[in-house]
């Protein structure tokens, strides 16, 4: 007997394969650099230590980050990151990024969602350990 895959479940494949094919590409791209990097210092925090940064720069760009922080505040969008607001740790920082995951239906990973937050420390809030 024959039977076929339904056409959401081929899709839902594909996009599966897509975003594997992505994060290796990503995850190949930054890891000479990630590791060379002084990102693994004692001054970041614990939870963003072993993040792709490369990874969260590419999943920043791809969901449109910036433009949906634009269309909230106005400006360039940067008027979101208030490192003295009720963001003041790293892991409420992550938790932030998993809620836009959540709310928006981006379906990142739990190490993509840190990789991504460790890029907005990195470039925004700057906790230390």
């Amino acid at each position: 007997m024959h039977t076929t895959t339904s056409q959401p479940a081929r899709a839902a494949a594909a996009r599966t394969a897509v975003r594997w094919r992505q994060r290796l590409a990503a995850w190949c791209a930054g890891a000479s650099a990630l590791l060379a990097a002084p990102w693994a210092s004692a001054e970041v925090p614990a939870i963003f230590r072993d993040a792709d940064l490369a990874l969260g720069e590419q999943l920043i760009r791809q969901h449109r980050c910036a433009q949906c922080h634009a269309d909230k505040v106005g400006g360039d969008g940067s008027a979101i990151y208030r490192p003295q607001g009720r963001i003041n740790t790293a892991g409420l920082l992550r938790g932030m990024v998993e809620q836009c995951n959540s709310a928006l239906n981006l379906q990142m990973w739990p190490e993509e969602v840190t990789a991504v937050a460790a890029v907005l420390n990195r470039d925004h809030y700057r906790f230390k350990d």
